[in-house]
């Protein structure tokens, strides 16, 4: 899949290329195209710097959490619930502690860290799994939630604007947090329907009642404010909620006796082996829709889309941010290419930079998640998990550009 979408890019890239050369003349295209490729290699390697500094961060932090205990009484305290939406899933079955590990870091924005807890969980699942090829209830469930990306602090994406000169790196916390919640809330319900679980359980309800009551009573609260006190707010609370888990850490660690830098040095390699590994990936990608930009491909298909959307009557400033959506369910890195690519050639704060940074973190790379997730057990059959996933990632996306013009229209 990988293969054929990053050939792709390079194949329109070329023909977008000699077709600008043999009919409107344009001969420096190549020069521009070459030019490109060695600018995004640069970039690659500055963005790795920061990259692995943040992964490495992070991972060390919830090193930390882990063994303070706080990953397993998450566990607890989201074991009656999974009970309910997992009812083949044992109480106390290690698959619940590594589900629950799973969705902080991804909810940390650490989504290179999640995959290989969510591939142990979903090996875990695959032991209570009567059959050897086909998905089960839980590992779609599981696999969904995965899909509609819970982000609750998403800090690869205030790593990505940091690197490329953002003010207020944490400009677009409130913004993904009400995207993400959109996308997880439809990929839960669209599986909820297909399996028959029974959401309107006094259980379920005492979970989801009061998250539902939350965020309606926030985004009441959100409704009277003005764009700039929007932008204020997220900003306030992207850094305190930032600040707050890291203290949270730290002080819980050592109340439970934790060798806190022990254990944040610990987790901090396992986030420099991870980081290390995506170097390759990144100048990949990052090439690729370099050459696909330089070779004006890009633009004439956007440049198509913004028509139609003029000739709808709709605003269209939100069309640049497209590439990131577009390409997000086949591929992470091609859309962190994407998002890149937008933040250099639009402006870090700009409409579609917000827009795609939004994006970017509400929405996964669904077809890559089953591959991994599915491929890692054996799985052949996935069942209604593609489109459950799939309309999860849409959710993501019209919430997250209705969101970017609430706060920043």
């Amino acid at each position: 899949m990988l293969n054929g979408l990053w050939l792709g890019f390079f194949v329109v890239a070329a023909v977008s290329a000699l077709t600008q050369w043999l009919i409107g003349g344009n001969a420096g295209i190549f020069a521009a195209m070459v030019e490109s490729i060695f600018a995004m290699a640069k970039l690659s390697v500055d963005v790795m710097i920061l990259l692995f500094g943040t992964l490495t961060l992070w991972l060390g932090f919830l090193k930390i959490a882990e063994k303070a205990g706080i990953v397993d009484w998450l566990a607890k305290v989201l074991g009656p619930l999974f009970r309910r939406l997992m009812p083949e899933v044992p109480a106390g079955h290690p698959a619940l502690g590594l589900i629950t590990l799973n969705f902080a870091a991804n909810g940390l924005g650490l989504d290179n860290a999640a995959t290989p807890i969510g591939l142990k969980a979903m090996r875990a699942l695959q032991e209570l799994n009567p059959s050897s090829t086909t998905a089960s209830n839980a590992q779609i469930l599981f696999l969904v939630l995965n899909a509609s990306s819970l982000t609750l602090l998403p800090v690869s994406i205030f790593m990505y604007r940091a690197q490329q000169g953002a003010l207020d790196p944490t400009l677009v916390f409130l913004p993904i947090l009400l995207a993400t919640s959109a996308s997880t809330l439809v990929g839960l319900l669209s599986v909820a329907l297909m399996q028959r679980l029974r959401l309107w359980d006094p259980v379920v309800l005492a979970y989801l009642i009061p998250g539902a009551l939350l965020l309606g009573a926030f985004m009441a609260l959100l409704a009277g404010l003005s764009a700039t006190a929007l932008a204020n707010l997220s900003s306030l609370l992207g850094n305190l909620t930032l600040f707050g888990l890291i203290l949270l850490f730290v002080l819980l660690g050592a109340l439970k006796k934790v060798k806190v830098y022990e254990s944040f040095v610990e987790g901090a390699k396992e986030g420099f082996d991870v980081a290390k590994n995506l170097l390759p990936y990144l100048v990949a990608m990052l090439c690729a829709v370099g050459v696909l930009r330089a070779s004006g491909a890009l633009d004439l298909g956007l440049d198509g889309i913004r028509h139609l959307v003029e000739w709808l009557g709709m605003d269209t400033r939100f069309v640049d941010a497209l590439p990131t959506a577009l390409v997000k369910p086949f591929s992470g890195s091609a859309a962190r290419a994407m998002l890149i690519e937008t933040m250099q050639t639009s402006g870090v704060d700009s409409f579609p930079a917000l827009a795609a940074a939004t994006i970017q973190g509400s929405t996964e790379t669904t077809f890559y998640v089953l591959a991994v997730y599915f491929g890692a057990v054996g799985i052949q059959r996935a069942r209604h998990a593609v489109g459950c996933a799939l309309l999860a990632d849409l959710a993501g996306v019209i919430a997250a550009i209705l969101v970017c013009y609430w706060f920043f229209g």
